[in-house]
C-alpha cells in the first residue's frame, strides 16, 4: 500500500477550488467525523463485532477517498473486506495501521487549512 500517496493533492486542490471558503469546514468535519470513525471501529473491535467493524470501515473508506486520502482509504478495504469476512484476527494490527496513517494524514490536512 506504500505505492500510494497519503494524500492526493491534485484532488485536494480540486476541492479547495469547489469548496472556496467551505474548504476549512470541509477538513474540520472529515478530521472530527474521522475520530468518530476510528472510535466505532475500535469499540466493534472490542465487541468482537465483525459485521459492525466492516460497516464502520466502509464508510470510513468513502470518506477518505473522498478527501483525497488513498492509502488509508486502502487500509479501511482492507479493514472492511475482513469484517465482512468475519476475520477480525489481524483487525487489531489492521486498526492499528489505520490509527497511525490517519495520524499522518492529519497532520498534512490541518497544514492545509486556515488556522
Amino acid at each position: 500500500m506504500n505505492d500510494k500517496p497519503h494524500l492526493d493533492e491534485e484532488a485536494l486542490a480540486e476541492l479547495q477550488e469547489v469548496m472556496e471558503d467551505e474548504f476549512d469546514i470541509l477538513i474540520r468535519t472529515y478530521l472530527s467525523d474521522s475520530e468518530d470513525r476510528i472510535r466505532t471501529l475500535r469499540n466493534a473491535l472490542g465487541n468482537g463485532d465483525a459485521d459492525a467493524f466492516a460497516k464502520s470501515a466502509h464508510s470510513f473508506k468513502g470518506s477518505c477517498f473522498n478527501i483525497g486520502a488513498p492509502q488509508l482509504g486502502s487500509l479501511c478495504l482492507a479493514a472492511e473486506i475482513a469484517g465482512r469476512e468475519g476475520s477480525l484476527v489481524n483487525a487489531e494490527a489492521q486498526l492499528a495501521a489505520i490509527e497511525n496513517e490517519f495520524q499522518v494524514i492529519r497532520e498534512m490536512l490541518q497544514r492545509s487549512i486556515k488556522s
